[in-house]
């Protein structure tokens, strides 16, 4: 099984996050809304896959990245979140709550040996029209 497969997301802690949106927009074009930006690719093993790494800062007092108390997380993506986590667990890896599922994927999260909150998710991946 494929565990990670590539970079879903990076988010970080920041005073104003609409202060540093604005700063990225201005100085190195990354646009975004109230979610932050997404940079589109493609699969290299399947060009006709429309992929998404997402970018957000979040307000520094923000309680998403807990228990971790890192400034930033990195979202990893994967291929079959639920089989994964159970990997995971049977190794010794700390699961952080439970799955969560949306339009746009799965969700699952876990601790680093260093206490850092890790986020995995497995998209609901749209083909090319």
């Amino acid at each position: 099984m494929k565990r990670v497969t590539g970079l879903g997301g990076i988010f970080f802690k920041c005073e104003n996050p609409q202060n540093i949106k604005n700063w990225y927009k201005k100085h190195l074009g990354i646009a975004s809304d109230e979610y932050g930006g997404l940079f589109e690719w493609r699969d290299a093993e399947n060009p006709e896959q429309k992929c998404y790494t997402a970018w957000n800062p979040f307000d520094k007092n923000t309680s998403y990245f807990n228990p971790g108390n890192q400034s930033y997380m990195i979202n990893y993506r994967v291929e079959d979140l639920k089989g994964l986590l159970e990997i995971l667990k049977n190794e010794g890896v700390k699961i952080i709550g439970e799955i969560e599922e949306y339009e746009y994927g799965k969700f699952g999260w876990i601790l680093d040996q260093e206490g850092n909150k890790i986020e995995l998710w497995e998209p609901v991946e749209k083909k090319l029209k």
